[in-house]
């Protein structure tokens, strides 16, 4: 009956059953072979106290009352066992010193002596295996058979338990700064969702990893993100603090009646900011945090999709601070907070992509050069223009990727189609704020079209009025002059519809105007709109300035910007915006827009030339 039992217990661990299960049945199994005995297991936790684990036939009240125990000498017979490592026998727990505080839990349930054996492992104590009697009296040499088989069984079990405990723990634990990480994060948030209890979620950003890593080295970084970390865990509840990767954390808190969010919040952010010791560098952390508290018919994932949107919100207005969550939060933030998302899964994805427009030489209907224009893919296979996902491109880091994603896909078609000798000169880029003031911005864009073979003279650097005029430093003239001095063409894109002063073009020279399309559409308007293009076109020919009217829409726009001396324009009266693989086939079958060109064939080239003098 004893090798079955074993055979049996050895099966179950083999295949995984829990430990609680396996040892459950194995004290049921040997109560029913030593029926006047109640069995009764016990597992050591790391603080050294005694939790209950089997014992079918003990009673609740007292399996509760003894869970948790602290070892030590004198302290029952499992107690006593597990501190010495060795059984202890105790045949009258009426009368024995050891069992004095508890007899009062055993006596009444007719409990009335009781045999303990630890279980140990790799010389490490894992529990107690023990053996209660309704009679005054110690082991027989078949109990003891059977406790040693018991004990060996449990160890083999226990032990296969602790290691899958450990691996999982690893597996759950941050590596850099010993902190849960997502996977526990995940894991606890389904727990806590299941209380009655109203919870919060508090997300935490830190504010200035990146400049600590590109000033004193990412191994200062490192060691602010550790620093971080064990101020938020020491100042969050106990084991609600987690680390999400990167510089994200995340706190939880389980109850709100017994600690407000935004109490924590602020002890939070006074504990952070301390100075602190990185690498040798004196540091001053910060964290911007948002959060979001449980409310009816919520789920986990909308109280951390709230918990986003107040941490996106601090981030756009309250650096440094914390903001709760409320229903009117602001609806343009959680636009772009959801624009952001979708933005970075497609370019986590490959969805962002080039398209281009050609821009011609109205006299002739040759393509001069090429507008690049970013389009992202829905993972249903529409194509998007960049209008659709403006708010997303406002975030800085956002902008900054898809520079970076349009910039080497422009270089790598440009060069491709200037080897195979296709007709066009230079290409348009769009650039934001973000990329002038991240630095390097001449850099990266002649060592990007250096690896394809193409010189800095085939680019022309777009910058919109707002970019060109609105910031207070001289970052973004300073880059306009080096973008300059290198071959880079400038252009003011969407000319007219800001604030541009035309002085400021005597400081800050460019290249080319791009006329917005808001002018050419009123030409036909009486003699105001062809009043204001002739002038800008007359400032433009006197500043050496070269102009190129967007938003042709119709023959009488490109005909009457033509009357006008305007050399080059584009619109979808030429062409609309087309992918790669279109504008290469365009490319290849003509550099004239045909339409445009047989018009002008027809009795309209030889004055367009004479105009264009």
């Amino acid at each position: 009956m004893l090798l079955e039992l074993q055979n049996t217990i050895l099966e179950k661990i083999a295949t995984g059953q829990s430990l609680a299960e396996t040892i459950d049945y194995l004290c049921r199994e040997v109560e029913a072979q030593a029926r006047d005995v109640v069995c009764s297991v016990l597992l050591l936790d790391q603080d050294n106290r005694l939790r209950h684990l089997a014992g079918p036939s003990l009673p609740l009240e007292y399996t509760d009352a003894i869970d948790g125990i602290q070892i030590g000498p004198g302290v029952g017979s499992c107690g006593t066992a597990a501190f010495i490592g060795r059984p202890v026998q105790v045949e009258d727990i009426e009368t024995h010193p050891y069992w004095e505080p508890y007899k009062g839990l055993a006596l009444p349930l007719g409990l009335k002596a009781c045999w303990s054996t630890p279980i140990v492992a790799s010389g490490k104590v894992l529990g107690t295996f023990a053996f209660y009697y309704r009679v005054t009296r110690g082991p027989s040499d078949a109990e003891k058979a059977i406790v040693q088989a018991c004990v060996h069984l449990c160890a083999i079990a226990m032990e296969r338990d602790q290691r899958i405990a450990d691996r999982k723990r690893m597996a759950e634990t941050d590596g850099l700064t010993g902190l849960p990480n997502r996977s526990r994060f995940n894991t606890v948030l389904a727990e806590v969702a299941q209380r009655p209890q109203v919870w919060s979620l508090l997300l935490l950003d830190l504010d200035n990893l990146k400049m600590v890593n590109d000033t004193f080295g990412h191994g200062a970084g490192d060691d602010l993100i550790r620093v971080v970390a064990h101020r938020i865990a020491e100042t969050a509840p106990e084991g609600m603090a987690f680390r999400l990767g990167g510089d994200e954390f995340a706190v939880i808190i389980p109850c709100i009646d017994t600690l407000r969010p935004a109490d924590l919040a602020e002890r939070l952010i006074a504990r952070i900011k301390e100075t602190a010791d990185c690498g040798g560098h004196l540091i001053y952390p910060a964290v911007t945090m948002g959060g979001a508290v449980i409310v009816a018919g919520e789920g986990p994932d909308q109280v951390r999709q709230n918990a986003d949107y107040a941490l996106y919100h601090a981030k756009e207005r309250a650096r440094g601070r914390y903001v709760q969550y409320s229903p009117g939060l602001g609806t343009s933030i959680v636009e772009r907070f959801r624009a952001v998302q979708e933005v970075g899964l497609a370019l986590r994805e490959d969805r962002i992509s080039a398209h281009y427009q050609p821009v011609v030489e109205l006299a002739t209907g040759r393509i001069m050069g090429l507008e690049s224009l970013c389009r992202m893919t829905t993972r249903e296979g529409e194509i998007l223009p960049a209008a659709r996902f403006i708010e997303a491109m406002k975030d800085a880091h956002v902008g900054l990727d898809i520079t970076d994603r349009m910039l080497e896909r422009i270089a790598s078609d440009c060069g491709r189609w200037n080897a195979m000798g296709l007709g066009f000169s230079r290409v348009g880029f769009n650039l934001t704020a973000a990329d002038f003031y991240r630095g390097g911005l001449t850099r990266r864009l002649t060592e990007t079209f250096a690896r394809h073979n193409l010189s800095p003279g085939m680019i022309v650097a777009e910058v919109t009025e707002s970019v060109y005029l609105s910031q207070k430093d001289s970052v973004v003239s300073d880059e306009i002059h080096a973008l300059r001095e290198a071959g880079i063409k400038v252009a003011l894109d969407d000319f007219g519809t800001g604030f541009a002063s035309l002085t400021h073009l005597l400081t800050v020279p460019i290249d080319i105007i791009k006329i917005d399309k808001c002018f050419v559409k009123r030409l036909s308007e009486a003699s105001t709109g062809a009043v204001i293009v002739r002038g800008l076109l007359e400032i433009a020919r006197g500043l050496g300035i070269i102009v190129v009217a967007e938003g042709i829409e119709e023959r009488s726009q490109a005909e009457q910007l033509l009357s006008l001396d305007c050399t080059s324009g584009q619109g979808y009266f030429f062409a609309r915006p087309m992918s790669s693989a279109a504008i290469e086939a365009l490319l290849r079958k003509d550099d004239y827009i045909s339409d445009w060109s047989a018009f002008l064939l027809e009795g309209e080239r030889d004055l367009a030339q004479a105009v264009a003098g």
